[in-house]
């Protein structure tokens, strides 16, 4: 198969350039299609990018194809794409049975695998401040730009998805405080309460802190291989992606119309748009006003960003970005207490999608949420968001859960997931970049950053 691509290469992007041609002129009604053969060239143009994906066997490929091809097939045959939604469903089952595994190992590492506990509490209430005052306001930064660009608005949801509630149910910040303590660590993760999970691994890690070290051992020893063995986990997960992105778009263009890929477009530049003014507006005044220099730092952070931008995972790029903020000129304690604790505490980008994504959902399902309301669901993202950057997709499992909670219908997010792969890569990226920021600024506040005379600024 690859050899027969390769001969005749450049004879199939031709004819696949001739196709998109055709179809823009079909689009815009400049030359008109017959019905068949508008059907016709869009599936071999289909059948090209099918192709072109088994030849590259790149996931990232397979999941941008995937995507046109879910929503061909929701298109061309809406009986077959109302039936495609199970491979979304198993998708995201499979996702939430990986959290509470994963949060218990990846948190339980970044604050209990130190042994000198005067340092670590050093590092981490800088590290927490840090994090929690970047991430509160890509939270604002999110909720502004939803509600300016309201891609979410105009969406006619049919009765066959789900009925949608009029009202969204409110919660006291009694309840919210009250609901983030578990009463049973194994009801909690049952549940998928991410928000209990998290508290709950956050006061085991402080408390291993305290017991001697030939008794914590074993259990540090236990998480590392239990991260470990969930990541790769996650990888095998990883390869139903391309299945559950085009079943989730095939189901919904099926269901509700080619033309709820223009709301979902508004929303993917929406986020972009959001970031680039969070990433412009936020983090180039911190590394100005840090004194880092530019110039280097971007020399040795623009790998594992791109590294995050192309799996969509800040895990992949998580050796990278330790040996280039070690090589940057960050000590090796700081580099790693704060960028394994960031991917559970600093996730910038996921945290501005997240609040964005939830008042989407709101629009969509015709609700009208108070600014009060919105400050509301704002703090708890705040917390629940934390632990979730070592799974592909997992943001999607924190906005099923504060739909829940906020009395919200979930088959928005299944919309969505249509697009979601897009929109994973830029937040990641967003995460990746903001970790490495978190990091050099971190060294510098604690007089553990070298860089070579002439660069200091």
């Amino acid at each position: 198969m690859d050899a027969f691509f390769s001969k005749y290469k450049k004879g199939f992007f031709i004819f696949f350039l001739f196709i998109v041609l055709m179809q823009a002129l079909h689009i815009v009604q400049v030359l008109p299609l017959d019905h068949t053969i508008d059907l016709i060239l869009r599936w071999a143009g289909l059948a090209y990018l099918i192709l072109y994906a088994i030849t590259k066997k790149k996931l990232t490929t397979w999941i941008f194809i995937s995507m046109l091809l879910g929503a061909a097939i929701g298109y061309d045959f809406p009986m077959i794409g109302k039936e495609l939604n199970i491979f979304s469903k198993i998708f995201i089952k499979l996702i939430k049975c990986v959290i509470a595994p994963l949060l218990f190992g990846t948190l339980i590492m970044g604050i209990a695998g130190h042994a000198n506990m005067k340092k670590v509490g050093r590092l981490g209430w800088k590290s927490l401040l840090y994090f929690e005052v970047i991430t509160t306001i890509a939270l604002v930064v999110g909720l502004i730009a939803i509600n300016i660009s309201k891609a979410g608005v105009g969406i006619k949801p049919l009765d066959t998805i789900e009925k949608v509630p009029e009202v969204a149910k409110a919660h006291g910040w009694k309840e919210i405080i009250l609901h983030s303590f578990p009463e049973n660590f194994i009801k909690s993760i049952a549940e998928g309460q991410v928000l209990q999970i998290v508290v709950f691994c956050i006061l085991f890690a402080i408390a291993l802190l305290m017991v001697p070290g030939d008794r914590k051992k074993p259990i540090l020893d236990f998480a590392e291989s239990l991260s470990a063995i969930m990541f790769k986990f996650t990888e095998i997960i990883m390869y139903l992606a391309p299945f559950a992105v085009a079943g989730a778009l095939a189901y919904t263009i099926s269901n509700l119309g080619i033309e709820v890929m223009k709301n979902l477009l508004v929303l993917l530049a929406t986020l972009y748009v959001a970031l680039i003014v969070f990433t412009l507006c936020v983090f180039l005044p911190i590394l100005l006003i840090a004194k880092i220099p530019l110039k280097r730092f971007w020399k040795y952070s623009s790998q594992p960003v791109s590294i995050a931008f192309g799996t969509a995972s800040s895990e992949a790029a998580l050796p990278i970005a330790m040996e280039n903020m070690e090589k940057f000129g960050v000590s090796r304690d700081v580099v790693s207490f704060v960028l394994p604790t960031g991917l559970s505490f600093n996730l910038d980008g996921t945290t501005l999608y997240l609040s964005l994504a939830t008042i989407f959902v709101a629009q969509a399902a015709g609700i009208e949420i108070p600014i009060g309301q919105q400050i509301i669901m704002m703090l708890t993202l705040m917390l629940t968001s934390k632990g979730v950057a070592g799974v592909a997709r997992a943001s999607l499992v924190i906005l099923a859960g504060m739909a829940s909670s906020f009395g919200l219908p979930e088959w928005p997010i299944a919309a969505i997931l249509g697009i979601d792969a897009l929109m994973d890569m830029a937040r990641t990226a967003v995460n990746t970049l903001g970790n490495c920021i978190a990091t050099v600024v971190i060294g510098k506040w604690e007089n553990e950053l070298h860089i070579p005379e002439g660069e200091e600024v």
